[in-house]
């Protein structure tokens, strides 16, 4: 039914040229407007998704595991949310392109370029609006919602601590990015910059917590027989980078498109920030009971945090790594430091 209304417009096209250009222009004016406002929601969703998980987790109403988990399966959800919806939008738009294709709308001669556009699929849609609204690939400046985690490492003159601190010893990061062409007629160099929360755990070996003396961080013997020993720190910062995008410029319709975040990408930076919480965690059996301490308050942890950090990957997964300059610990006889390296997804 959708198709023959389409063809009974088109038609009508062909002998009110003003009147259905106008028509046309509204059809591919609202597509776009349809993709944007799409993609903008599951981003806009996403967020309130982890915040949700991150005030569960900050309640101990889920473990680190299951907040790691949920956040994974919010972040795939809301993917496939934009690749179905989008894909629909795509259908209306192969239908216009189509009927140009055949020659059914040449009488129009309106002046527009459009593709299609999909979370991830090699193709572009592209559409030059009125009152200056353009699409993405026409923008200098997008943006990004940004999810890393992996794991931490103590880092003691040089070297990595192996005998005070697990394995498991992990971060998180989220955050919003933007990211500008610095060139006008030039897709390799980007400057990429936002702001961001680093959730760092440190967790340490043989029933160890962190205690502190004299405006010192040191770890001693607990004296329990310890399930969990975790000191998190949560730093809020601006990161900054100069990324190289690979991805190709592409012409349609003799118009010029800078696509970003379509092929391999390099990024080398740094960030700086403030520490905003830090807190230890001890969960133990006593009496067969199960026990969970919690300790909010000053652990000594460093009230400013800079670093340098550089990601490269493919699209919008990257291997990520980030190192704090300063140390963890201020105060402290021997400075250690932070050193992280995992997974990081630019959600474009």
């Amino acid at each position: 039914m959708k198709t023959i209304i389409f063809y009974v417009v088109a038609s009508l096209c062909l002998l009110v040229t003003k009147l259905n250009a106008q028509t046309f222009e509204e059809r591919v004016h609202q597509i776009s407007k349809n993709i944007d406002r799409i993609t903008e929601q599951e981003k806009d969703s996403l967020k309130i998704e982890v915040e949700k998980v991150n005030k569960m987790l900050e309640n101990d109403e889920i473990s680190e595991e299951t907040a790691e988990m949920l956040k994974k399966d919010y972040a795939a959800r809301r993917a496939r949310n934009i690749e179905v919806k989008v894909t629909a939008e795509e259908e209306k738009l192969t239908q216009v392109v189509k009927d140009k294709v055949d020659g059914k709308l040449d009488a129009l001669n309106v002046k527009y370029s459009f593709g299609i556009f999909t979370y991830d699929k090699e193709v572009m849609f592209d559409s030059i609006r009125k009152n200056k609204n353009t699409v993405r690939g026409q923008r200098r400046t997008t943006s990004q919602f940004v999810f890393a985690l992996g794991v931490n490492r103590v880092v003691v003159d040089g070297e990595v601590d192996t005998e005070n601190y697990k394995w498991r010893s992990d971060f998180y990061e989220w955050g919003v990015t933007w990211n500008t062409r610095i060139f006008k007629n030039n897709n390799l160099l980007h400057a990429k910059y936002g702001f961001s929360l680093q959730y760092n755990n440190l967790r340490p070996n043989d029933n160890k917590k962190f205690v502190t003396d004299g405006g010192k961080t040191y770890l001693a013997d607990s004296g329990l027989d310890l399930k969990v020993s975790r000191l998190r720190y949560v730093n809020l910062v601006v990161p900054a980078h100069l990324e190289l995008d690979f991805t190709k410029k592409r012409t349609t319709d003799d118009k010029t498109y800078f696509p970003s975040h379509r092929s391999f990408r390099v990024g080398l930076g740094g960030y700086a920030g403030v520490n905003v919480k830090e807190k230890q965690i001890l969960k133990y059996r006593q009496n067969g009971n199960r026990q969970k301490d919690k300790e909010k308050g000053d652990f000594n942890v460093s009230d400013f945090v800079y670093g340098v950090s550089g990601y490269v990957g493919y699209r919008g997964i990257s291997f990520y790594a980030k190192y704090d300059l300063q140390p963890i610990f201020q105060n402290n006889d021997i400075d250690q430091n932070n050193l992280s390296l995992g997974i990081r997804f630019d959600f474009n």
